[in-house]
């Protein structure tokens, strides 16, 4: 009886003290501490990302920064994210959801979310790359902005300071229309790097994990 008790209290402990904790729905959190590239992982050119004031730095040749952190163990599927992204005039970046890491290139697993005020390419910040594009733009160079990614099911929600930019069902033969990899499963998040011209900063990086249906 003793050893099932102790058995019962250690595994309590273990649960406890996992990261299982931070997998709850419903709370912000954080995935950058505003001070270090902890949690997250670089592929080529890794000089690209640096952290400067608090915030992210992209400026570079092309790379992306993938989180690989221990919030939901870098594996998210219906979720909230947010975060504050300030370009510099002529930048291009993106917001990956749903990818894996991959050593070089632009990520084939996971859609894009478009980060892009004045570079040459039309599609705007805010456009589901190549799936639903924006030609409008919702945020200036040089001033913060927010970015807001909800997936819930087969709905992706995008959001430029709070006004919605994109909303966008999956169909169910995505397989047969989108692009490679472009589809809703489950994956972590990238930041891109897309060309030595490209300045962009990111800071307040936030998730909210939603229960999935």
């Amino acid at each position: 009886m003793k050893i099932l008790i102790t058995i019962c209290a250690l595994s309590f402990f273990l649960v406890s003290c996992s990261p299982v904790k931070q997998q709850k729905t419903g709370k912000w959190i954080s995935l950058f501490d505003g001070k270090t590239l902890n949690g997250w992982k670089k592929n080529q050119n890794p000089q690209t990302f640096s952290v400067e004031d608090g915030a992210i730095k992209v400026a570079g040749p092309i790379s992306h920064l993938f989180y690989d952190g221990p919030v939901s163990n870098h594996t998210f599927k219906n979720f909230e994210l947010k975060a504050q992204v300030m370009t510099k005039p002529g930048a291009n970046s993106g917001i990956y959801f749903h990818t894996a890491f991959q050593a070089e290139g632009f990520p084939d697993k996971g859609y894009e979310v478009q980060v892009n005020n004045s570079h040459t390419d039309w599609r705007r910040t805010g456009s589901l790359y190549s799936i639903q594009d924006v030609k409008e733009t919702y945020a200036k160079d040089n001033e913060w902005y927010e970015e807001y990614i909800m997936v819930q099911g087969k709905k992706i929600t995008i959001k430029i300071n709070g006004k919605t930019v994109v909303e966008y069902i999956e169909p169910d033969d995505v397989g047969s229309k989108n692009v490679g990899g472009r589809a809703i499963a489950n994956g972590t998040f990238a930041l891109q790097g897309h060309d030595p011209g490209s300045v962009v900063y990111y800071k307040d990086i936030m998730v909210r994990l939603l229960p999935e249906k």
